[in-house]
């Protein structure tokens, strides 16, 4: 049973909601417009429209990069998305955070009308750290919560943060979860909490040192039957056991600082052993082609860019018989068409099975939408580091807010 309160448990007609999404999107650089609008429509589809539909008055809270980064902007044009998204919905926008103008623009604001307000990162203290206790008495917080009914929690990409915006108005306002903070939460549940065994982790990509927390995190506590390796990954788990790939091999993890996990990962595979599962064959590129040799082969002079048939086949396998799995990370070089085998081979077995699946993480959604396999994929998450950090075990800042709310008030 979910310990927040979501849109379902309060009337929302006529009253001035503050909705916390995350709009942080690709931006093109030149004319600072928005350049990919997934994050701005997962919300504009879901908790906005839902709110405008039901006649709330919505202020909209987000944030675009920060500053001094080239991603950095206001939100005139998120605002001027979100206008093309909820046609029928008079979408305005001020460019102003808690003055005057933005009081002004909020009790101006009528039923079923959203307000994007500006970028929450153009006020400093916003990014600082810090309790909700403390955050509820910042500037924002105090100027904004008084014209406020309900807070809705919707970033959950952002959850990992204990920011202003993210925690600050749970203590003072009655508060819910959005749809896509809803959604995340019950479907992570599914691969975390209570996971319908056997449950598989299949983990690759170049990040080993999050990949070596969530395995230690899931087979510890009983959440994953087996971790499936992939990517640069799989390439340190073979060298911690003692595997030598090659001087191509082991100089890139020493250049990316890979190898300082080597003993932790070594005392992973001594406690857990079968239950985490290497490539027994592997893709080379020799000048551009596709070569593939068995581990009795290594180590080798060319540099390793996939898994092989064999491994693919077994891990399809174990795919097969699981009733969940997460996925997080390429298993190769998969935006080269001669090494993205394992990747696509592995997803598709995904894409197959029965089982409940959550995918996350650039790469994996990429590939996964190369692939035609989105309908396919039980949930997609586009939550990045606080998608990373829930699997690790961790508490999100955001969630906890939201769990601990004052959410008796009636409004």
């Amino acid at each position: 049973m979910a310990k927040y309160k979501t849109l379902d448990d309060y009337n929302v007609t006529g009253k001035i909601v503050i909705a916390r999404v995350d709009f942080n999107s690709e931006i093109d650089p030149e004319t600072k417009k928005v350049a990919s609008d997934v994050r701005i429509k997962a919300h504009a589809d879901s908790t906005l429209k839902e709110l405008a539909e039901k006649g709330a008055k919505t202020i909209v809270l987000a944030h675009q990069g920060r500053k001094g980064d080239p991603d950095y902007t206001t939100l005139k044009y998120h605002a001027a998305t979100l206008q093309k998204l909820l046609p029928k919905t008079p979408v305005k926008y001020v460019d102003d955070l808690f003055g005057d103008k933005a009081k002004t623009a909020i009790k101006n604001l009528k039923n079923g009308e959203i307000l994007v307000l500006e970028n929450v990162r153009s006020w400093d203290p916003e990014t600082k750290s810090g309790t909700p206790e403390a955050q509820s008495k910042t500037a924002l917080v105090q100027n904004l919560a008084p014209l406020a009914d309900l807070y809705i929690s919707d970033a959950f990409s952002a959850a990992h943060r204990s920011h202003v915006s993210i925690v600050g108005f749970t203590p003072v306002l009655p508060s819910a979860a959005g749809r896509i903070m809803q959604r995340e939460l019950t479907s992570l549940g599914k691969a975390l909490e209570k996971p319908e065994h056997p449950c598989i982790y299949v983990m690759g990509g170049a990040k080993a040192d999050d990949s070596l927390e969530i395995s230690k995190y899931v087979l510890g506590n009983g959440v994953a039957d087996y971790v499936l390796l992939g990517g640069v990954t799989a390439q340190l788990f073979l060298a911690a056991k003692g595997v030598d790939l090659g001087k191509p091999a082991m100089d890139f993890l020493a250049q990316k600082e890979l190898t300082q996990y080597l003993p932790g990962i070594k005392a992973l595979i001594e406690q857990f052993g079968d239950k985490i599962r290497t490539p027994t064959d592997l893709a080379i590129n020799i000048y551009g082609d596709r070569a593939e040799i068995n581990l009795d082969q290594l180590p080798t002079n060319y540099a390793i860019f996939d898994l092989g048939h064999k491994t693919v086949e077994q891990y399809a396998k174990l795919i097969k018989a699981a009733k969940a799995i997460v996925v997080s990370g390429p298993m190769g070089v998969y935006e080269n068409p001669h090494f993205n085998y394992g990747t696509k081979g592995v997803l598709e077995a995904i894409a197959d099975s029965k089982a409940f699946s959550l995918a996350g993480g650039g790469n994996t959604i990429a590939a996964i939408q190369e692939y035609g396999l989105t309908k396919k994929i039980g949930y997609i998450s586009t939550a990045g580091g606080a998608l990373i950090e829930f699997l690790m075990g961790k508490k999100l800042p955001g969630v906890a807010a939201l769990e601990s709310a004052v959410s008796s008030k009636k409004i």
